[in-house]
């Protein structure tokens, strides 16, 4: 399950973890203009994690999720 929210400056998405077993926390992505953060509260400590992301690194996320394993530059359209 998860919802969306559109606040001012970033949609904010909410990953709520379902089913049987053993859950994890729930995960938050803030996604603004020039960066993506995820956040989610370590069970242990209670402490938020965050994990800051570039747009150039969410686009690689995003084309690693299709690939098979090794080491790819993505061709971001940038001439010398």
């Amino acid at each position: 399950m998860f919802t969306i929210e559109h606040e001012f400056d970033a949609t904010v998405i909410t990953l709520i973890d379902e089913g049987s077993g053993t859950l994890e926390e729930d995960v938050t992505i803030l996604a603004f203009e020039e960066c993506v953060v995820l956040e989610q509260e370590d069970p242990l400590t209670g402490d938020v994690v965050r994990v800051s992301l570039s747009m150039a690194q969410l686009a690689d996320l995003a084309a690693a999720l299709d690939l098979p394993e090794g080491s790819y530059r993505l061709d971001r359209g940038k001439t010398p």
